[in-house]
């Protein structure tokens, strides 16, 4: 498509970046495109012979129009118009908890991907991830974003009209920070920063300014989420004992103090406010009214993000929506919702896409303004991020629209990602396999405690057994390479899961095979496993970390990936340790395996497929690492 713009200057260095992956060429001739910004929560985008017009709010909804104008190539004269729901949507990128910090390239090719999309606002998850001048230990070896880094993204983000968005922690989840004796005197227990220490708030204005410098937004999201011990640490032992809602009480003033003189406006997860009247840390759920005490300690100057990511029920939703507007006072809070990609390898759209579709209907009918699709990376990221873009365009596609049009969302997927849906789509099914019910709605990730467990101890046989994971596993590899062929911009993505895949079709049920063998007696099949079948799998292992090393690289920087490195290191030496053990067995210098007669119960005392969180309990029932935390 050939086209001659008319329109705003601020447009055009954003419309000539992202015109080349939307396959428009820009010149003197073609269809003349002219822009109108107005005032209506409405997009517009209308074709009459040679004259093009996109009728939007602001810089990202034209480049939505954009790219539905890409869509429609030659078609004859049409007029497409989409509400919008709401005023700022974006993804939220862990950029610290799952030890993977993206590269500068790949979070600008996710800036053009979600322009395409209409989504306007970014946000970094950052507990340490990024540099505060002075504190050389902050973010050490982990990767952090530099200043530099920081301002690069922002100014990209804005050809587009993205809103760069960062997200700190200013009182729990700060562990990455506080293993460091540096950070001491900040200190209440491993993971919580000390209420009322000096030094705690000289910290937070460095972390703020470090954080909110580099980029154009005034808006900045303080964390505060999930401090289990809040006052239960040093600070017990200094002070004595406070109750949770006390100490809120005290530390968030002090902190919106800091914000405020830096012309910031604050927003902060709302689960505390919950939590520290609780007995039971409850958040979300059936009995976690929030009290009065809790309700006299919102403050009215900070936006409250309300965070679900389970739940199919629409009503639930709205309950809990209202629950937030009546404890700020009458305004609606910012919504936090998931593509679900923390736990497993591969997304977990089934569970995701009810989710959002209840969540962000129930956001319509309360007013809500801002909307984040959370990206966690939670234990080591092994989620690939390009896996996940269709979660943002399901997001995207309700924001003008419901959603619920399923051609559609696999048009526009097709033009803003250049990927097709089914086979995205496809990817739940790695851990959406046999004994998981229909789209996952408990976050069941066989593909991770399958991968990674020791054969010879078996810690998830019992959950497996009987049950065929290992052919499931094997027809999903052999679909995959027809995935590969269908999106080759992402061969390497479909390319990792088939190797994936590969590994699994052969480990799945190795440990149960073993076993049964051994019971059996039968020396046959286990010199036919320790000879044939456990090399097999160690090459398929390597082969899929060969790869996933590859992957890696191209996504992140190279920090954090030691941490898979030890995994696949760990899961390498018991295959061979597995190896050793049966030809000791075998030639008769071992006469009992121990670890093959110890019973297989259900791990952790659950029936059938389940979600494992850690990958530490996954490898082991002994603590593999220990540290302070």
């Amino acid at each position: 498509m050939l086209i001659s713009f008319e329109g705003p200057s601020d447009l055009e260095a954003g419309l000539r970046v992202l015109a080349r992956d939307l396959g428009i060429s820009i010149g003197q001739e073609g269809t003349r495109l002219h822009s109108v910004t107005w005032d209506r929560p409405e997009l517009r985008v209308e074709l009459r012979g040679n004259e093009a017009v996109i009728n939007h709010q602001g810089k990202a909804a034209f480049f939505r129009g954009l790219s539905l104008l890409a869509e429609a190539g030659s078609e004859a004269d049409f007029t497409v118009s989409e509400p919008v729901a709401f005023r700022s949507i974006g993804p939220m990128v862990d950029v610290s908890q799952g030890d993977a910090v993206p590269t500068v390239p790949f979070v600008k090719g996710l800036l053009r991907k979600i322009a395409a999309m209409g989504l306007n606002l970014l946000m970094l998850y950052c507990e340490d991830s990024y540099e505060v001048p002075g504190l050389p230990f902050f973010g050490y070896m982990r990767g952090r974003l530099s200043s530099a880094d920081m301002k690069e993204l922002d100014d990209y983000a804005d050809m587009f009209g993205v809103e760069l968005v960062p997200c700190i922690q200013t009182l729990g989840h700060m562990y990455d920070v506080l293993k460091w004796d540096a950070f001491t005197p900040v200190r209440d227990d491993p993971h919580t920063l000390l209420v009322g220490a000096k030094e705690t708030y000289d910290l937070i204005e460095r972390m703020v300014v470090a954080a909110s410098g580099p980029v154009r937004s005034r808006r900045i999201h303080i964390g505060m989420d999930e401090a289990w011990n809040l006052g239960l640490g040093n600070y017990l032992a200094k002070n004595g004992y406070r109750p949770k809602i006390e100490l809120m009480a005290e530390h968030l003033p002090r902190v919106l103090e800091i914000v405020a003189r830096h012309g910031l406006e604050p927003m902060m997860w709302s689960d505390m406010f919950f939590r520290a009247t609780s007995p039971t840390n409850s958040y979300d759920r059936p009995g976690s009214d929030l009290t009065a005490q809790a309700r006299s300690v919102v403050p009215p100057d900070v936006d409250l993000v309300y965070w679900s990511y389970h739940n199919w029920d629409k009503a639930f939703y709205r309950e809990w929506l209202e629950r937030h507007v009546e404890m700020a006072g009458g305004r609606a809070p910012v919504f936090a919702g998931g593509i679900s990609n923390w736990r497993g390898w591969a997304p977990n759209y089934g569970m995701s896409f009810a989710a959002t579709r209840a969540a962000l209907a129930a956001c319509k009918e309360v007013g809500v303004g801002t909307v984040l699709a959370t990206l966690w990376g939670d234990d080591g990221t092994e989620c690939d991020l390009e896996a996940c873009l269709l979660g943002l365009q399901l997001y995207a596609e309700v924001c003008y629209g419901d959603g619920t049009d399923e051609e559609k969302l696999a048009r526009r997927f097709k033009t803003c990602c250049q990927g097709e849906m089914a086979d995205f789509w496809a990817l739940k099914d790695i851990d959406e396999a046999p004994g998981v019910e229909k789209d996952n709605p408990g976050s069941c990730n066989p593909s991770e405690y399958l991968l990674w467990q020791d054969p010879m101890k078996g810690l998830f046989d019992a959950n497996v057994s009987g049950v065929p994971v290992a052919a499931h596993y094997k027809k999903i590899a052999e679909e995959l390479m027809g995935a590969q062929e269908r999106n080759p911009g992402y061969r390497e993505v479909f390319g990792l899961y088939k190797k994936l895949c590969d590994t699994l079709a052969l480990k799945a049920e190795l440990g149960l095979r073993l076993r049964e063998a051994y019971a059996r007696g039968d020396r046959v099949a286990l010199a036919e496993i320790a000879e044939a079948h456990l090399p097999a799998t160690s090459d398929a292992l390597r082969q899929l970390r060969e790869a996933h090393l590859r992957r890696w690289h191209e996504l992140y920087r190279p920090f954090g990936w030691e941490v898979m490195d030890a995994r696949y290191g760990a899961a390498l030496l018991a295959l061979e340790a597995a190896r050793w053990r049966l030809e000791e067995h075998l030639e008769g210098r071992v006469d009992r395996l121990e670890e093959l007669e110890e019973p297989r119960l259900p791990f952790d005392g659950k029936e059938g497929q389940l979600s494992c969180q850690y990958v530490g309990r996954m490898l082991s029932a002994s603590r593999l690492f220990w540290d302070f935390g």
